[in-house]
């Protein structure tokens, strides 16, 4: 036994890495690689009808591509010694987003580009760009775009909201604990409990106590989601109420982080309360409030259990925002082709809107947090 083989905290580097197990980890990797190509290629060929030949389900690719991985990180170490080490703190997570994020998109392009209606006995056919022209052309998914905008811009009557209230419950207000507390309950509830509990039972037209009260002022027939304005309206205030307090709490927490120094500081250079607001505690809480308003928006992007249990996008699709109108294109219609197509899209335009949000905020941010 050498000595280099009895020191256990001998470091392996690629120079030492004999010719023999270099190429044993190549042809490993290799032939795994080979035989998830092999049955990827046969099972995709075999379901779209070019052969006659293959499995019954993708479970072996599934098998094939557990295989590949286990020796993908075998190999790294076995090629790379020390290096490939490092890399397996890495590289299993990198697999298993790749496994439940970049494969299913992949299979969603696959259903997006494809006539498949579930109540159909044909099954699902390819169609090239038809279900793309049919978007183009689609008013209701128009319109829910248009609304997605729409309550979208509610965020930032939301977010004035919410810092009004972050700046009460930071003062030395008497009870402020119990109006922490109070002022957190919507966020605790489901927005499902929220559309029971106010959209079924208090706005309900005829025996809901704020209809009574309507009709007590002098609103003849209080239809609160008969029209589509006051049902879009309706929506918004609803989705206010449940996430206001999210944005509140995080922002109450970055008025507390904030240097008392300066705030007294510009107090004893004369600055009124509104000129220490504008000019010190807003700049400073840009950071804060950007981080606030954009897993708002991330939310929002999201409404859907709202709308499906009060209106189901009602009255005439007024009221749809783009996740509900595709979740109604598959339990409605059972059209898994077209609505998958509609999901791609949406999910194109989140990650392009995100970003360029993203982007205009930082630059906001850094000039206005430049002037401190």
């Amino acid at each position: 036994m050498t000595t280099i083989e009895r020191d256990l905290l001998h470091t392996v580097e690629t120079d030492s890495i004999s010719a023999g197990r270099h190429f044993w980890g190549r042809a490993a990797l290799s032939l795994s690689t080979l035989w998830l190509a092999a049955s990827f290629v046969l099972q995709a060929a075999y379901v779209s009808g070019w052969i006659t030949f293959g499995f019954d389900n993708w479970r072996p690719v599934l098998y094939a591509y557990v295989l590949w991985a286990i020796v993908l990180c075998v190999s790294r170490v076995v090629l790379y010694g020390e290096a490939g080490k490092k890399a397996l703190f890495v590289l299993p997570a990198a697999l298993f987003v790749v496994a439940m994020v970049v494969f299913p998109l992949l299979f969603a392009l696959w259903v997006g580009f494809s006539d498949w209606n579930l109540a159909s006995l044909t099954g699902r056919k390819f169609n090239g760009l038809d279900n793309l022209r049919r978007m183009l052309s689609d008013p209701f998914y128009a319109n829910a775009l248009v609304n997605m905008v729409l309550y979208s811009l509610a965020i930032a009557v939301e977010y004035a909201i919410a810092f009004g209230l972050a700046l009460l419950l930071s003062q030395d207000i008497a009870a402020r604990k119990f109006w922490r507390v109070t002022f957190l309950v919507p966020l605790m509830l489901s927005p499902v409990a929220v559309s029971w509990m106010v959209g079924k039972s208090m706005l309900e037209t005829r025996f809901g106590p704020i209809a009574r009260l309507a009709r007590w002022l002098g609103w003849e027939n209080p239809s609160f989601f008969g029209d589509p304005l006051t049902a879009r309206l309706s929506i918004m205030i609803m989705d206010a109420w449940t996430f206001i307090p999210f944005m509140m709490i995080m922002l109450l927490a970055g008025l507390q982080a904030l240097n008392r120094e300066v705030l007294e500081a510009a107090e004893v250079d004369g600055a009124t309360k509104w000129q220490r607001f504008w000019q010190v505690i807003f700049p400073l809480m840009l950071p804060v409030s950007v981080t606030a308003v954009m897993i708002r928006v991330i939310f929002k992007l999201k409404l859907a259990d709202i709308i499906i249990t009060v209106t189901a996008g009602g009255p005439g699709g007024a009221t749809d925002s783009v996740t509900s109108f595709i979740y109604r294109e598959y339990r409605d219609r059972s059209n898994v082709g077209y609505g998958t197509l509609l999901a791609i899209i949406y999910l194109i335009i989140i990650v392009v809107g995100m970003t360029m949000l993203l982007k205009v905020s930082d630059r906001i941010v850094r000039r206005m947090t430049g002037r401190l």
